[in-house]
């Protein structure tokens, strides 16, 4: 579907919310054990503001640098669940959105927004608890032309994020789970707390007795 320049592939699969919340469990640094460290989106991407962190279904966007029309007309195709991916060309130049679109898409159900640009309005964004990574700030805002996609696989910070895929983000930078990859990349991530909670247990111990 086309509306005027902004294309739209809809009718993708998501993973059931169940899934979502399991991946919450877990940091970004474990999952990426996990993924072999591989799919761990570059570190130039990181929180907005202390303590943000994020997991959901990826819903991703293409959209020219220093455009956001693109990231409006996606409004209509959030659903409950859904981290906003968008591959804004990692432009400083303009903010792809703000505290008015951040709100817009918590009223809408997404879980956080992860931006290969800029974005602004950091304070008000970090009083409303949204979840928002990105490049970084500017004050500068975005032109609303297009042309954009939306719903296609897209880069963020030099990873393939497919529609649908798991995205987990916290303090230490964002990573992407495969939708087919779920389970088995779940699986590993449990076997790896379970090592890293023995280990803890293990310095508890040497300190206990050097004590």
């Amino acid at each position: 579907m086309t509306l005027d320049n902004i294309t739209v592939h809809a009718g993708w699969g998501r993973p059931d919310a169940a899934l979502l919340e399991a991946f919450g469990g877990h940091s970004v640094a474990n999952l990426g054990d996990a993924m072999e460290r591989l799919d761990i989106v570059d570190g130039g991407i990181h929180p907005v503001w202390p303590g943000a962190k994020a997991v959901g279904a990826a819903l991703p966007i293409l959209t020219v640098a220093g455009d956001n029309r693109a990231v409006i007309e996606a409004l209509e195709h959030i659903r409950p669940g859904d981290l906003i991916a968008i591959n804004a060309a990692g432009f400083d130049g303009r903010a792809i959105l703000g505290d008015n679109l951040a709100q817009r898409f918590e009223l809408y159900g997404a879980s956080g927004v992860v931006v290969d640009g800029y974005v602004r309005d950091r304070d008000i964004i970090e009083q409303l608890r949204f979840p928002v990574f990105a490049r970084g700030l500017t004050p500068a805002g975005p032109f609303k032309n297009g042309p954009g996609r939306i719903g296609v696989p897209v880069a963020i910070g030099g990873v393939v994020v497919n529609p649908g895929d798991i995205v987990a983000a916290d303090a230490d930078g964002v990573i992407v789970i495969p939708q087919s990859r779920a389970e088995s990349v779940l699986a590993a991530v449990r076997s790896i707390v379970e090592l890293e909670v023995a280990k803890d247990a293990e310095v508890v111990a040497l300190r206990a007795a050097r004590a």
